[in-house]
């Protein structure tokens, strides 16, 4: 049970809304979470005996990850083979009685299980279709397949990552498949808004239709990469712990093993973060009033920044910083976001006993809810179901007998 206050139902701003969510991995089931999140009704359509995969991703006991669990919040697993005949008739009966259809497959995999824009405009004139895939479903890269790596990559993004002189890292998280997934949510949230302004006159279903390329999200967040080549020639480089053109800004490694964030590279914060650390030549050069010189100088700045944290323990720089009114901050581990009173503050770690098909560990803490409505996060209302935990539920909503049920659930095992 979740320690936040129960909100009611019937408060969320997404309530009586109906997602049928056929998507796997990240990317869908992200775009899903976010919709379930703010009272979505999300059905999450799973594969027969294995379901979803992340399922087993980063699975460190019993059958069912933590990863699994928080991408999943908030919706009912139904077990379904798509490959059927009956599962697809299913399917179908769902898109009737649904708002939005989320899908992150190779395109075309719709439109070979009977699910082209024809069948589903026929099937429910209102629709939502929301797609997710590597390179969208147009132009010559569409039917290829892709995960967020490769998408990273080609977005542009994968190149700024790392250190200069070595071969370009990666983010800690799957950062291309949550960044299309907020989009998908977001461009799922203004075709439902575009249908409630205008009821009676519905868009074609291309209008109603949301397309996400992972390749592109991730274009869409390297800021002026592109401009900054077309006007001037400029080649962005890996900068490490630097921001590109901003100075100065870096982690630094302080007297206790620990680093931490600081970032004063406003011109006036840059004047008091330099008298702090006992430069006062470094204040008043006249080469570094303005970004482009600190720039310039980034490498004399970081050594003498570097210097003086490593005559210090982080909280005792952390302190000295704060006082002077220069941004900073502790880089925190998980045990960190735990145990801070910020979070705690706004409900952003919310904790749970849950079974991860091994044996039921207790009190586990779960990322809260974003954005925050009301000063604190909305409460999890479910973290990722069992497989199949609501196959019964809803098929009985479909009008089922229970003997069909039973006879059903005996062919997807």
């Amino acid at each position: 049970m979740s320690e936040i206050d129960t909100v009611p139902a019937d408060s969320l701003p997404l309530r009586g809304i109906r997602v049928l969510e056929l998507g796997n991995y990240i990317a869908g089931p992200t775009a899903g979470r976010l919709l379930a999140d703010f009272g979505a009704d999300v059905i999450k359509v799973e594969r027969p005996r294995t379901g979803d995969e992340t399922r087993r991703w980063r699975l460190h006991a019993g059958d069912t990850s933590m990863l699994y669990r928080t991408l999943n919040r908030g919706k009912r697993s139904l077990v379904l083979d798509l490959r059927s005949d009956e599962g697809r008739e299913i399917v179908r009966d769902l898109v009737r009685r649904s708002d939005v259809l989320l899908e992150n497959f190779r395109p075309g995999t719709l439109e070979k299980w009977g699910l082209d824009a024809a069948t589903l405009e026929a099937l429910n004139p209102e629709l939502v279709l929301a797609r997710i895939s590597a390179f969208g479903q147009t132009g010559p890269l569409a039917g290829r397949p892709g995960f967020a790596a490769v998408a990273e990559a080609y977005g542009g993004f994968r190149e700024l990552v790392g250190e200069a002189g070595r071969a370009p890292s990666r983010t800690g998280v799957s950062i291309g498949d949550t960044i299309a997934g907020i989009y998908t949510a977001f461009g799922v949230v203004m075709s439902l808004l575009e249908r409630q302004r205008h009821p009676g006159d519905r868009p074609p279903l291309d209008r109603r239709a949301i397309d996400v390329a992972l390749n592109e999200a991730m274009l869409s967040v390297t800021e002026s990469l592109v401009p900054e080549w077309d006007a001037y020639g400029v080649r962005r480089e890996r900068t490490g712990g630097r921001m590109e053109g901003i100075a100065p800004s870096n982690a630094y490694l302080c007297a206790d093993g620990k680093s931490i964030v600081i970032a004063g590279n406003g011109d006036a914060i840059f004047q008091r973060y330099m008298r702090l650390i006992g430069r006062e030549d470094l204040a008043a050069d006249p080469e570094l009033q303005s970004n482009e010189g600190r720039w310039a100088a980034r490498d004399l700045l970081d050594e003498a920044i570097g210097q003086w944290a490593a005559s210090r323990a982080s909280a005792q720089a952390l302190a000295e910083l704060d006082a002077a009114g220069v941004p900073c901050g502790p880089i925190y581990t998980a045990e960190d976001v735990v145990a801070d009173e910020q979070y705690a503050a706004r409900g952003m770690i919310q904790r749970f006993d849950v079974h991860d098909g091994e044996r039921l560990r207790t009190d586990v803490g779960f990322p809260g809810i974003v954005p925050v409505i009301g000063g604190r996060s909305l409460p999890i209302r479910a973290l990722g179901p069992d497989l199949g935990a609501h196959t019964r539920e809803i098929l009985r909503e479909l009008g089922w007998s229970d003997e069909r049920i039973a006879a059903y659930e005996e062919t997807v095992g």
